[in-house]
């Protein structure tokens, strides 16, 4: 029987648009346009900048372009970041049962190598399909198991990931990619702590995992060697960062019949996925019945226990995040801008909105009940009841976010986000053309002249 790495690898490999479902193809494309769009926007604020200077420091030969820069270094380069600008943000897709993000990561890598190797865009479409649905896979092995001990999903899976996309581009055997897997498993990191006080360490995990894993790749494809049993092995990736609880390997079995692309879901809000389903409920009671902040008594949300350490508690914190990005993990501060703002767009999340006195008074004033009959992580749900002064009860229930399979967003509205967070950094007639460029990705002879519509 295979490991785990040898039928990735397989999978890996052999994927070709050709048996590739189109509403698979037709995600991928959309995820690499809205990865693009979050890292131009994140590049003209907070830790973006930075992570740009940084690849420019570390430079290497100028084959693959910095989003939001006017310069190129080597792809491990700028893929560290590329995949921390792309995920900085917390705007970017999700997989609910894995809690994964993988377009910062797999995109990001398709796109540099690509861009390095002289690949044409079909084959950097089908290699960020293998890198999306690797790292999807690893994640609904373990559903809630990585939060769980302490380590960030998209960390630990994200050098993987970028393993399969650049085995693909620069050409790897299986035999090769199976050993890549194994260097990617001993690169695995990422610890959450970031929670404590809302700085910045989650926003460099996938651009790490990134870098990681095209030099897995490069280091496999040299003839390196590392353990087949580095994912499943009694001291393989899953035991040390999962556990045994909770864990099923047969998903491994299924990648490639179970797509799950189709699954991901793009967010309208940049903040925590978990959040999106509460703000929505708290955006409809808003939209519906207008009560305004000093109205509101109480506001009472159901959850699962399992979110509970990052979006709810200490809840004294929550009611009154630290930092910007601290606000984007607090339940408390999210609603309260919807049921203040009815909007929560990237300045909602800055400075000084976070400080506004009306939207913490609200923040204030929610709390939460424990519900484990809720089916997460394979679901996230909002359920918000706002009480009234005068005894009215607003109440609002969402099964499943919106962005997702079961309540997709429009084509137009996923450009349309693209093109608010593009024209950011780089020109509307950059950002349409990228739109058209990417619509028909695998016709294009190479990539090189999509990447140098983002440099600024």
């Amino acid at each position: 029987m295979p490991t785990a790495s040898e039928r990735l690898a397989e999978f890996a490999v052999g994927v070709s648009l050709d048996r590739v479902p189109a509403e698979v193809a037709d995600k991928a494309r959309l995820i690499m346009l809205d990865t693009v769009g979050i890292a131009l926007a994140a590049s003209t604020r907070d830790s973006g900048p930075m992570a740009i200077a940084l690849a420019r420091q570390l430079g290497g030969k100028p084959e693959s372009q910095v989003i939001g820069a006017p310069f190129k270094v080597s792809a491990a380069n700028a893929v560290l970041a590329n995949g921390t600008t792309a995920h900085s943000l917390d705007y970017d897709d999700t997989l609910e049962e894995g809690i994964i993000h993988a377009g910062c990561c797999a995109a990001t890598t398709a796109l540099a190598v690509g861009e390095a190797v002289g690949a044409s865009g079909r084959a950097v479409l089908e290699a960020a399909i293998a890198g999306v649905e690797v790292m999807g896979t690893l994640g609904v092995v373990a559903p809630g198991r990585f939060h769980a001990r302490g380590f960030h999903p998209t960390s630990v899976t994200s050098a993987f990931g970028a393993a399969a996309v650049a085995g693909r581009l620069y050409g790897l055997t299986a035999e090769q990619l199976v050993h890549a897997f194994g260097i990617a498993a001993s690169q695995a990191s990422g610890i959450i702590e970031y929670l404590a006080d809302g700085s910045w360490t989650k926003q460099f995990h996938p651009g790490w995992g990134a870098h990681g894993g095209i030099v897995a790749a490069l280091l496999a494809r040299e003839g390196f060697r590392a353990p087949r049993t580095a994912i499943d092995g009694a001291r393989g990736f899953f035991a040390v960062f999962a556990g045994k609880e909770g864990v099923d390997l047969s998903r491994i079995e299924r990648i490639g019949r179970d797509w799950l692309l189709p699954k991901f879901v793009f967010k309208s809000y940049p903040c925590g996925s978990i959040s999106h389903p509460y703000m929505d409920c708290a955006l409809r009671i808003r939209q519906r019945h207008a009560p305004r902040p000093e109205d509101i008594a109480e506001v009472v949300c159901r959850t699962h226990e399992g979110p509970v350490p990052r979006l709810w508690e200490p809840l004294a914190d929550k009611h009154r995040p630290v930092t910007p990005y601290a606000a984007k993990f607090s339940l408390p501060y999210s609603i309260a801008t919807m049921l203040v703002r009815g909007k929560a767009g990237i300045a909602e999340f800055e400075e000084p909105a976070i400080r506004d006195p009306e939207v913490l008074g609200v923040a204030g004033r929610i709390r939460y009940v424990i519900d484990n009959t809720l089916e997460y992580p394979k679901h996230f749900s909002g359920h918000v009841r706002v009480i009234l002064r005068d005894g009215r009860v607003l109440e609002e229930n969402q099964a499943h976010p919106r962005g997702g399979l079961e309540d997709p967003i429009p084509r137009e509205e996923i450009e349309a986000k693209f093109r608010a967070n593009a024209v950011l950094a780089v020109s509307a007639e950059a950002a349409d053309a990228t739109i058209d460029r990417m619509a028909r990705l695998e016709s294009l002879p190479e990539v090189a002249s999509l990447a140098s519509l983002w440099a600024r």
